[in-house]
């Protein structure tokens, strides 16, 4: 397989090309003809762009030969999708209808880059500025500003996406295109990945193992990198930003630059922070962190290839906070605590046929995952894990209505240990898909369904002596599964888009769940892991609405998942050197909610926006029992006003959000109720100019009222450690 791989990656490196074909038009008002100026125009399946002059015209070479599919956007501007042939000597005149709906984006995640008015799933999206103006401190933070969407932490440095109550191994977390692969089993194991180059984030939420195979269970987390610069243009741009709460700076610096065909960014990030303070004024100790994070990029188009090859580097300090003691700013590294350097290396390729497509995306990833126990130099826990991922995908010529892509997919993996402490043993995986997924596009009516099939081969090495604690029996087990979807999107009324969907997804045992034998850090209890459990298998109905017009939107969102040897650690009555025992055991579960709201932006005060989301999940095993870690229900209120000039200044807004957490009782036999608590957000920005010079200005304040709370997916719980108390963040940003 990876000489087949290589051999592809040859072929698609030696492509050449003398065909420069092109496509030019115009974007004009449909009332008024005028020229727009600054229009996006985009096409998705070649992820290439071009803005519009000061005579609404624009221009996008190198473009292959075929039917192509341009998302033309502007604010204030209905987004359109216009069809049209390449080569073409006729520039297009493309007519925009002024609205007050907001612009769409083109979804990634998802297999045919559609709008999202246009896609049978259901994907949420948010760009990573907006997610910044909240003034998150880490992209975990940020991503539970999403309806559904929510965080298993500990302290404020780490942080785990939690789908609909589903988390760990049942969620994918997707970057630079390719599965990461960072140890995510353990809830103290964070997202190993920064904001800093990352556009946007789109979240699949319910099982999309038959775009992505094992592990995307519970859903997808898909971080886009940003783009390029645009065309013949060279930008740098430059950012900070202060924490008031942890005393924390973080610092980036980004260069990106492109001619016709080439290339290329570069961007560096670095963020350190002392002890977080909680609301009645106690530090928690040793929750400091520092993250030092690199990306770079070269990319290269024709008419027939287009690569892109990416780097990121990322070297992360966290302390493990276990207690309440010393209280201090200092930012200096204490015991204990863990070293992350995670490195990925990913090569994604496109090469263009008649009609139809190649893509091959293949990722390196290297993590190295240290823990350092007090008074010790040396760690006692060093993990190496290396994946070798591969995707491969071939877009079909459009026959009729059909879209369809067939795939193949897979991942080679191994984890070594080199510290005195085993986790998990010595271990490798292998894993091989195959795929087939068709879109069926009619004027008011989309089908797309699909079907794959899975194997998954793990093999573990024998250590320690048996019967004694601490020994890890040899594992040599094979899984397989099979799954699929369908769903259909249509407009019952106007204004009405409704999706109906059934997707069953999969998800092999992790080595933790396998073979744990040991005690596991910061969660003070010793675990033993399963050699014979089976697959969990789901399937998951969805059913979502959205009605949009020029004044407001409405949404809501229902969802039942029901999950077949469901896998979840439990207490037992043993205890070995002091803690308690848990087991690794299977039952059969459901979970079902929801996600409700609205957006009132009402004509001609386009200005002003009022939202509110509602999300309840309910996770329940079969026996009636109430599943571990389910979010609570949460109610979110934001009144958000934007002026695009006023005074001077661009790009002006300021928002007042109010989210209240509901107490959640619905626990399972280890857990213990949590309290409800209201939090108050706040936040200014604007963006002004000195000769020319663009000044983006912010300052956000999260928690204002300095309420002391307890999150229930905050893995400090226990220890009756509260969350972050009050924080004020302050911002700046340029650009040239």
């Amino acid at each position: 397989m990876i000489k087949a791989i290589l051999s592809m990656l040859l072929f698609a490196v030696c492509i050449s090309t003398y065909s420069q074909n092109s496509i030019s038009g115009k974007l004009v008002d449909l009332e008024t003809n005028q020229p727009i100026i600054g229009g996006n125009v985009y096409i998705s399946k070649l992820e290439k762009g071009s803005i519009t002059n000061l005579n609404g015209e624009f221009q996008l070479s190198n473009i292959p030969e075929g039917e192509w599919n341009m998302v033309i956007s502007f604010i204030g501007y209905t987004t359109k999708t216009v069809s049209f042939n390449s080569p073409s000597e006729n520039p297009l005149i493309i007519e925009l209808q002024p609205t007050a709906i907001e612009m769409e984006e083109v979804i990634v995640s998802t297999p045919f880059h559609k709008l999202q008015s246009e896609n049978v799933v259901k994907v949420e999206r948010e760009s990573l500025e907006d997610l910044r103006k909240t003034g998150a401190v880490t992209l975990a933070e940020g991503i539970t500003q999403i309806a559904g969407v929510e965080s298993v932490t500990t302290g404020a440095g780490i942080g785990k996406p939690v789908i609909r109550g589903l988390s760990a191994n049942r969620v994918l977390v997707y970057a630079q295109g390719v599965r990461l692969e960072n140890q995510q089993f353990g809830d103290e194991h964070g997202l190993g990945v920064s904001a800093s180059g990352v556009e946007s984030v789109e979240v699949i939420k319910g099982p999309a193992s038959l775009l992505y195979g094992s592990d995307a269970l519970g859903g997808v987390l898909y971080l886009n990198p940003e783009k390029y610069a645009q065309t013949d243009n060279t930008s740098i741009d430059a950012s900070y930003n202060y924490f008031t709460n942890t005393l924390g700076s973080e610092a980036n610096l980004g260069v990106k630059t492109s001619g016709e065909k080439w290339k290329a960014l570069v961007r560096g990030n670095y963020a350190i922070h002392s002890d977080y303070e909680t609301g009645d004024g106690v530090r928690v100790t040793n929750s400091r962190f520092a993250e030092k994070d690199l990306k770079a990029g070269i990319g290269f188009q024709d008419s027939k290839y287009k690569g892109d090859l990416r780097y990121n580097y990322n070297n992360t300090y966290i302390g493990i906070p276990e207690e309440i003691a010393d209280q201090t700013t200092s930012k200096d590294v204490v015991s204990p605590y863990q070293q992350l350097d995670n490195h990925i290396m990913s090569l994604t390729n496109k090469i263009f046929l008649q009609n139809s497509s190649v893509d091959l995306k293949v990722g390196y990833l290297f993590n190295n995952r240290k823990e350092f126990e007090e008074g010790e130099d040396d760690p006692a826990l060093e993990m190496h894990l290396e994946t070798l991922n591969y995707d491969l995908k071939f877009n079909a010529p459009v026959w009729g209505n059909f879209e369809t892509i067939f795939g193949v997919q897979g991942l080679f993996q191994t984890n070594t240990n080199f510290g005195e402490e085993l986790l998990i043993p010595d271990a490798s995986i292998r894993d091989f898909g195959i795929l087939g997924t068709t879109h069926y596009h009619l004027e008011k009516i989309d089908i797309q369904g699909g079907f794959r099939f899975d194997t998954r081969h793990i093999t573990t090495e024998e250590n320690g002596i048996f019967g004694e604690p601490g020994y890890f029996q040899p594992i040599d087990r094979t899984f397989s599964s099979y799954n699929g979807s369908l769903g259909i999107k249509f407009n019952m009324f106007k204004n009405l888009v409704t999706r109906i969907n059934a997707a069953s997804g999969f998800r092999a045992p992790n080595l933790a769940e396998l073979s744990s034998n040991g005690v596991h850090e910061g969660t003070n209890r010793y675990e033993i892991g399963n050699a014979d459990l089976d697959n969990e298998q789901n399937i998951q109905l969805d059913l979502s609405l959205e009605f949009r017009n020029e004044h407001f939107e409405l949404f809501g969102n229902a969802f039942y998942n029901k999950i077949n040897q469901y896998i979840f650690i439990a207490p037992s009555e043993d205890f070995i050197e002091g803690d308690r025992v848990f087991n690794y055991i299977q039952d059969d579960a459901k979970l079902y909610g929801g996600e409700a709201g609205f957006h009132l932006h009402p004509h001609p005060i386009d200005w002003l926006h009022l939202e509110s989301s509602l999300e309840l999940v309910i996770g329940e095993k079969d026996n009636g029992e109430s599943l571990p870690l389910i979010p609570a229900t949460s109610l979110t209120n934001t009144l958000r006003v934007e002026f695009d000039q006023l005074k001077g200044l661009a790009n002006n807004y300021a928002f007042v959000t109010l989210k209240t957490t509901g107490e959640q009782n619905n626990i399972s036999d280890f857990e213990t109720s949590t309290s409800g608590y209201s939090l108050v957000n706040a936040g200014i920005g604007a963006t002004v100019f000195l000769n020319n010079l663009p000044l983006e200005l912010r300052v956000s304040g999260n928690n204002l009222f300095n309420k002391n709370y307890i999150s229930h997916l905050s893995r400090l719980k226990t220890d009756g450690i509260a969350n972050m108390g009050r924080n004020i963040s302050f911002g700046i940003q340029t650009k040239f």
